[in-house]
């Protein structure tokens, strides 16, 4: 997408508005990787797939800066939430006040620690699931998100199609790619699910639990 049609697109969706404006803002000017923040047209994308679903627990793999799980949290209705977990616990001095000074603190549940292993002991069934950590082991956190994931619930994964890179053959050291091409693989042959994906940014699969 070249970037007229993006300014386009955004100049006919909803506005991120002016908190998510500056936390998009500071994660790029204080965090290294600040494009792994899912930002504006994505935000709207995750708060409208909320209001559609209308889930009342999300579970979210991989916070980083706090923008996702609070565009999620915006579709949430009342007594809904979102419970965000960052394996990075260096993130939290940047994350945890950005989550706690937003307008849907009250919907989000930020933990430091590995969902893998930590979210199955909360003793919740979600309704849907957003993956976005660590693409070496997206397979393990998506066979952990359909055993706590309801009958008909969904799962989000993002960063599928990897700039580009699930098309090239990856370097043997360059364990980033051959997980998502791996995880891409899995989910294709996965008969448990309903899936397909948007060519939406970096890739957008959506999963329906069946």
């Amino acid at each position: 997408m070249n970037y007229e049609l993006e300014q386009y697109l955004l100049s006919h969706i909803d506005p991120e508005g002016d908190y998510l404006y500056r936390l998009w803002r500071a994660t790029n000017i204080h965090l290294l990787h600040g494009r792994m923040a899912s930002g504006h047209l994505q935000g709207r994308l995750l708060k409208m797939l909320v209001r559609m679903v209308r889930p009342e627990r999300i579970l979210e793999v991989g916070t980083f800066s706090g923008y996702s799980a609070i565009c999620m949290a915006e579709g949430l209705g009342d007594g809904g939430m979102v419970y965000t977990y960052e394996i990075d616990d260096e993130l939290e001095d940047f994350t945890r006040p950005w989550i706690e000074g937003s307008p849907v603190a009250d919907r989000i549940r930020f933990i430091i620690g590995d969902a893998v292993k930590e979210a199955p002991k909360l003793g919740v069934e979600f309704d849907m699931v957003f993956l976005d950590g660590d693409k070496r082991t997206y397979i393990e956190a998506y066979e952990m998100a359909l055993k706590v994931l309801r009958p008909g619930g969904f799962i989000l994964a993002d960063n599928t199609l990897w700039d580009g890179h699930v098309l090239e053959k990856p370097r043997p050291s360059d364990r980033q790619t051959i997980g998502i091409e791996a995880f891409n693989d899995h989910v294709a042959a996965d008969g448990r699910v309903e899936k397909v994906i948007l060519p939406l940014r970096d890739g957008l699969t959506l999963i329906r639990k069946k």
